[in-house]
């Protein structure tokens, strides 16, 4: 029998000749993956588990685990098994590190809001490093789907409802968790998901079916696991939904001819949690065997927890239903992706229990957990109430006051412990203000608790809740300016969380009205993993700053936005309606037959809403600043080019204000006309540009043909000539254009 020596590196043959010499079983085993539970102590499985074939022979031959068990105990479990596997082959250890391990930092759509992806490629190093010193070797991020409905509670976990800003996220974090050698120290391998087309469910349903058309599937949902395929992507997870009538993970065009022909992903894709049995609840395979055998030939490689494979696949390999050259194809992807992380040549790669202490939350992952934080954070609304004036009387009211629990829904590891609270920052400034702070609320009334799973439910009673109201109401009149804390609790967006209605819990809604009709000096704090209906709260507050989930430093980022300390630069990645009824609503939407126009008289027969505005409360890509901006000199280097030239946009920016502010410049372009229906305008670039008061500066972006190609009729990409506008502005709403020919 072939073996590997422990701690011998292996090249591409060694890897091959492993296969070869593997029996058919401990092949099928390689692809199972199992939580870390199994093997904190001795396994004894009976019941259901063993009979959909994970069992204690199949735990022992598993190829890779999902869980974190820490360093220690992770050496502990990688010797044992080892030891007893038939080649010596390592486990390979997975977990879902979404927006930072124990250091957390905003989640995916906060980051999204910075426009800086190379800030998000600094954060994911800093989960990587935190990760591998525990144990872990590749994540199961980042989730790149295109999102539009902000119903889906997953919208959290994305950076946006645009396709150019998701793609330019996604090679970002792939970058920064695999670093130039995912074999190299402290590098992880990245896990892009879910594929494809997860973040469109029908009436925004986690779970549910998608409908598209290929054309948009291809032309916006597609682009940004492109971009994390070019580079380098490790992994791939196959999602939940459908695509034309078929489940993705059963789906051979979506994974062969799409994902692996088209795209060139030649790394490991895994399903997601059951998703190869779902196949079967879908009404695509009749049965387990079914499923496990349109899995594999849809080049499925990894089964997460339902033990399909381990049960049926070596019988239809041995009936001829199954070629076993399936099977050899995803283990040696297995094996190759455990070599280049290098656990041949060490197994424990960089978990190390010294370094966990010295690494994990340390000072400079906490200062860039802050960074991130602050440039998050959108200024929605403010009319001159922020930030807050030195010696003023400030109430800071409301259920996330003091709340700790403020890291979005997705970070397992996080300790309330480790975050900073509002409350708690503002200990610093106790010279500067004068300060009281009243809870208000709690995040949920009694009738509300059914929005999140109970464990999370901290239950107060009514009385409780009419003493906290009254407590805030006092302290509101007694202000001259009130910070008001509000929105979702942390659980409420996130897998599983859908929602019909996007308001603030209206326990939160009695308290705004409440302590506005004693103080309409409020400055709100909006706490959220998604876009809300926010028109009440517009109305009843003279400032709104969202700082989504912020993480483990937020207290110190909204303490410092604030006061000043910071000037807010953060944009909407995500538009947010004016009510649930316009969702899904994105701001590259087409023109129909019958457009309205809100400037015109003629208001029937044309495609609006009879009760609301078209256009969302707040546009993608939308968010205000201490001071103030002006855009003028929109100009082009010429006003036509072939598709072998350049053209230079350019603009003139201004800081209209009284500070320095940092603006996000937004480069947007029309294609007026084409062989399929063109979006009113599309992002194509951005810059960030900060500027002192007074200063101004000229903005230029370079356009050339591939900013102009699309996906055409035929499924292929490429330009088209005719006229094209191009838009520099604030946001998507900007009107302004010049307009050039493609020749």
């Amino acid at each position: 029998m072939w073996q590997h020596r422990k701690g011998s590196a292996m090249n591409q043959q060694d890897l091959i000749n492993l296969v070869k010499d593997m029996s058919l079983t401990e092949k099928v085993n390689q692809l199972l993956q199992v939580t870390s539970g199994f093997y904190i102590d001795d396994a004894i499985l009976t019941g259901p588990i063993r009979e959909n074939g994970i069992t204690e022979e199949s735990i022992a031959e598993a190829g890779t685990v999902i869980g974190l068990l820490g360093a220690e105990k992770f050496k502990e479990i990688q010797d044992a098994y080892m030891e007893k596997h038939p080649h010596n082959i390592p486990l390979l250890f997975m977990f879902d590190v979404i927006n930072g391990f124990r250091t957390i930092f905003p989640i995916p759509l906060g980051q999204g809001a910075t426009f800086e992806p190379e800030l998000s490629k600094r954060l994911a190093q800093i989960a990587a490093k935190e990760s591998a010193v525990s144990g872990i070797h590749v994540t199961f991020a980042p989730m790149v789907d295109l999102v539009r409905d902000a119903r889906w509670g997953r919208v959290m976990e994305s950076t946006g409802e645009d396709g150019k800003l998701n793609s330019d996220f996604a090679k970002a974090m792939v970058e920064g968790f695999q670093g130039d050698d995912v074999g190299g120290q402290y590098n992880i391998g990245a896990c892009v998901k879910h594929f494809a087309a997860y973040g469109a469910p029908t009436a925004g349903r986690d779970y549910n079916t998608v409908e598209l058309s290929e054309n948009t599937l291809r032309g916006y949902y597609l682009p940004a696991y492109k971009a994390a395929i070019d580079a380098g992507v490790e992994m791939v997870m196959t999602s939940f939904n459908t695509i034309n009538g078929v489940p993705a993970t059963g789906n051979e065009w979506l994974m062969r001819d799409v994902l692996r022909d088209e795209m060139g992903f030649d790394g490991v894709l895994i399903s997601d949690w059951t998703a190869i049995e779902e196949i079967i609840y879908h009404g695509y395979a009749k049965d387990r065997k079914q499923a496990a055998e349109l899995a594999i030939k849809a080049g499925v490689d990894i089964d997460m927890m339902t033990g399909i494979y381990s049960k049926e696949l070596a019988a239809l390999i041995e009936s001829g239903k199954v070629d076993e050259s399936l099977l050899d194809e995803s283990v040696l992807r297995i094996l190759t992706l455990k070599n280049k992380l290098g656990l041949f040549e060490n197994p424990y790669k960089d978990a190390d229990p010294i370094k966990e202490k010295e690494v994990i939350l340390c000072e400079e992952h906490r200062k860039a957990a802050l960074e991130a934080a602050e440039k998050s954070f959108v200024l929605l609304e403010n009319d001159g109430i922020l930030p807050l004036k030195k010696d003023e009387k400030v109430a800071f009211i409301g259920p996330f006051v003091s709340e700790k629990e403020i890291y979005g829904a997705w970070s397992m590891l996080a300790k309330d412990e480790d975050s900073v609270s509002i409350e708690d920052a503002f200990a610093r400034y106790e010279d500067a203000y004068d300060m009281t702070f009243k809870q208000g609320s709690p995040i949920l009334g009694t009738e509300e608790y059914y929005l999140i799973p109970k464990h999370h439910v901290k239950e107060v009673s009514k009385a409780d809740e009419e003493r906290m109201l009254a407590e805030a109401v006092e302290a509101a009149k007694d202000a001259d300016k009130v910070v008001l804390a509000i929105g979702e609790h942390r659980v409420m967006s996130g897998e599983a969380a859908s929602r019909t209605e996007l308001l603030l819990p209206e326990v939160q809604q009695r308290l705004l009205r409440a302590v506005h009709e004693v103080n309409p000096n409020i400055a709100v704090v909006l706490f959220t993993g998604r876009p809300l209906d926010l028109r009440e709260v517009s109305e009843k507050s003279r400032a709104i700053l969202t700082v989504w989930m912020p993480g483990t430093e937020g207290g110190n980022a909204i303490a410092n936005v604030l006061t000043g300390d910071f000037n807010p630069s953060g944009k909407l990645p995500m538009s947010f309606p004016y009510n649930v009824g316009q969702v899904p609503v994105h701001y590259n939407e087409y023109f129909t037959g019958r457009p309205f126009d809100p400037k015109s008289d003629v208001v029937m027969y044309r495609s609006n809403y009879r009760d609301i505005p078209n256009t969302p409360l707040y546009p993608f890509g939308y968010g205000l600043s201490y001071t103030t901006f002006a855009y003028s000199d929109l100009t082009l280097s010429k006003n036509q080019m072939t598709v072998d030239e350049q053209i230079v946009a350019s603009v003139t920016l201004k800081n209209t204000g009284d500070c320095t502010g940092t603006e996000t410049v937004q480069l947007y372009i029309r294609d007026c006309f084409g062989s399929v229906v063109r979006p009113r305008k599309e992002l194509k670039d951005y810059q960030k540009v900060t500027l002192q008061p007074g200063e101004e500066q000229t903005i230029s972006f370079t356009i050339n043909e591939e900013m102009l190609q699309f996906c055409k009729a035929n499924m292929s990409f490429g330009s088209e000539p005719g006229e094209f506008h191009v838009y520099i502005g604030a946001d998507s709403s900007t009107e302004e254009y010049v307009a050039f020919e493609l020749i």
